[in-house]
C-alpha cells in the first residue's frame, strides 16, 4: 500500500501511474475523504480532551449535576463521532488498498503484455534430426505421468508423477538448494552481473501451505480470489506460491539492520484454480491446479532493494543456463507488472514440443508496498525505524523446469539426457 502522504503530495502522478497499470482508482475521491478524516480526527481529539477535563473536574468531592450532565453529553457525542471516524477510516483504507504501487522509472509504458520488451535472448532454439515431441507424449510413453487416474481421484488438472520424473524433480531441488546456499556461487553470479551486493546465502525453508485472510490480503496476493482455494470452515487459504507465506512471516516485526538481507529459499506445493483457462494447456503438466515451486524471498533496506531484485534476476539466468536451456528475458510493461510491483522481469524458456517460448520464471520488486500493511520494519544503525523492501522471484517452478529439460534434451527413442549439473543428484545417470 502507498503512503497516504505520498499520495497527497503526488496526486496527479499516482493517478497517472494507476491508469498506466490499468487500475481504476479515484485519487481525488480518496484525498477528499482523507481531508474529512483529518478534520474529524481533530474534532474527536478535542472531544476526548473535553471528556478528560470533565472527568478531572469531578474528582475530589461531590460533582455538580451540570458536570455530570455535561459528561454524559460528551460521551454520547464522542461515541457518535468515533463511529463516524471508524467508518470513514475503513472507507479510506478500502480505496487506498486499490491504489497500485508506483512503477519504477525504467518500466516500459504499455497497455497490455503484448507491449512487454524482450531485453535479452540466450541460446538458439534447440534443433533435432527428428520431429521433436512434447513432454506429455514422452512422459506417457515412459510412464512418468498419469493424469487419467489423478482425474479419477481429484479431478482435472491434477497428475501423478512417477519414476524418473520424480527423481528428476528432487535432483533439481537439491541442485538449487546447494547453489543458493553457497557463497562462492552467489559471488560468481553477482560478479558476472556487475552487482555490488551482499553474498549472504539463502536459508532453505519449508513453509506452511496455508495462510490467514488478513495476511494474504496484506501481501496483496489474495486477489483474484476466484483463482484461490479457500478452506470452507476456516479463515485459511491454500497458498498460491511460497512467497505468499514467506513474505508475510515477519509481519509486525522490527528487524535489525545487521541481520539484513534476510534471504529465504522456500519449497512448497502450491495451489491455483487457474480460473478462466478452461480448455487451455490441458496436455501434460504445464498448467496445473497443484504444482511444486522453489521461490526466493528477501528483506532488505530501501537503498539495496533494486540491486537485490537484479541479483534475483541474475540467479534465475544462472539456473536456466546451468540446465542448458535456451531462454529469453522479458521486461514487463506497466500494465503487466502487477499491482504491488514496482518492477517485474519474466524468463521464458524455449519448448521445442510447442515450438515457442513459455514463461518459467518471474522476479518481482515491491519496494515498501507490502511492508506498509504487514508492518515489517527495520531498525537502522542510527536508531531510526523504517519499512523494509521486499523481493520475490521464482527459482524453479518444478513442472515447467522438467518440461524444458524433457523437450530440449529428448532423444528420438523417447529417452531424455540429464543436464550435467543434475547428474550427481540422480545417481550419475546421463539418460532417463
Amino acid at each position: 500500500m502507498l503512503d497516504i502522504r505520498f499520495i497527497r503530495d503526488n496526486a496527479d502522478l499516482v493517478q497517472e501511474n494507476a491508469r498506466r497499470k490499468n487500475y481504476e482508482v479515484n485519487i481525488a475521491q480518496l484525498l477528499e475523504l482523507d481531508s474529512q478524516r483529518r478534520e474529524l480526527s481533530q474534532k474527536v481529539d478535542e472531544m476526548r480532551e473535553r471528556r478528560n477535563a470533565n472527568a478531572a473536574s469531578m474528582k475530589g468531592g461531590r460533582p455538580e449535576q451540570s458536570a455530570i450532565d455535561e459528561g454524559k453529553q460528551i460521551k454520547v457525542e464522542l461515541s457518535e463521532q468515533e463511529g463516524y471516524l471508524t467508518s470513514l477510516e475503513a472507507e479510506i483504507l478500502s480505496l487506498q488498498k486499490k491504489v497500485p504501487n508506483m512503477a519504477a522509472a525504467d518500466v516500459p509504458v504499455g497497455a497490455s503484455e503484448d507491449e512487454n520488451i524482450v531485453s535479452k535472448v540466450v541460446g538458439e532454439p534447440t534443433t533435432f534430426s527428428f520431429e521433436p515431441r512434447n513432454h506429455n507424449d514422452i512422459s506417457l510413453q515412459r510412464q512418468w505421468l498419469d493424469k487419467e487416474r489423478a482425474a479419477k481421484v481429484a479431478g482435472s488438472r491434477f497428475a501423478y508423477l512417477k519414476g524418473d520424473l520424480v527423481k528428476l524433480q528432487f535432483a533439481i531441488i537439491q541442485f538449487v538448494i546447494d547453489s543458493l546456499s553457497d557463497e562462492t556461487v552467489l559471488a560468481n553470479i553477482a560478479a558476472d552481473a556487475g552487482l555490488d551486493v551482499s553474498l549472504k546465502p539463502f536459508t532453505p525453508v519449508l513453509p506452511p501451505l496455508m495462510i490467514r485472510t488478513e495476511l494474504y490480503d496484506a501481501m496483496d496476493r489474495l486477489e483474484p480470489r476466484d483463482d484461490r482455494y479457500k478452506l470452507e470452515d476456516d479463515d485459511l487459504w491454500l497458498q498460491g506460491s511460497a512467497e505468499h507465506v514467506m513474505g508475510s512471516m515477519h509481519a509486525n516485526e522490527i528487524l535489525s539492520e545487521a541481520d539484513l538481507p534476510i534471504r529465504y529459499l522456500g519449497y512448497a506445493t502450491s495451489f491455483r484454480r487457474e480460473a478462466g483457462t478452461y480448455g487451455k494447456d490441458m496436455e501434460g503438466i504445464l498448467r496445473m491446479h497443484q504444482f511444486d515451486k522453489l521461490e526466493m524471498e528477501s528483506f532488505t533496506v530501501a537503498e539495496n532493494g533494486l540491486n537485490e531484485h537484479l541479483l534475483f534476476v541474475a540467479i534465475q539466468e544462472y539456473l536456466l543456463a546451468s540446465l542448458g536451456v535456451p531462454y529469453r528475458v522479458i521486461q514487463k510493461c506497466t500494465a503487466d507488472i502487477g499491482k504491488p510491483n514496482a518492477r517485474g522481469i519474466d524468463m521464458e524458456a524455449w519448448l521445442p514440443g510447442q515450438n515457442q517460448y513459455r514463461e518459467t520464471h518471474t522476479a518481482d520488486y515491491m519496494t515498501d508496498y507490502q511492508a506498509r500493511r504487514l508492518q515489517t520494519r527495520v531498525r537502522r544503525e542510527d536508531g531510526n525505524v523504517e519499512l523494509i523492501h521486499t523481493n520475490d522471484a521464482t527459482a524453479f517452478a518444478l513442472g515447467r523446469a522438467m518440461i524444458a529439460i524433457i523437450e530440449n534434451n529428448q532423444n528420438e527413442d523417447g529417452t531424455v539426457r540429464v543436464p550435467e549439473v543434475l547428474r550427481g543428484y540422480i545417481g550419475n545417470k546421463e539418460v532417463l
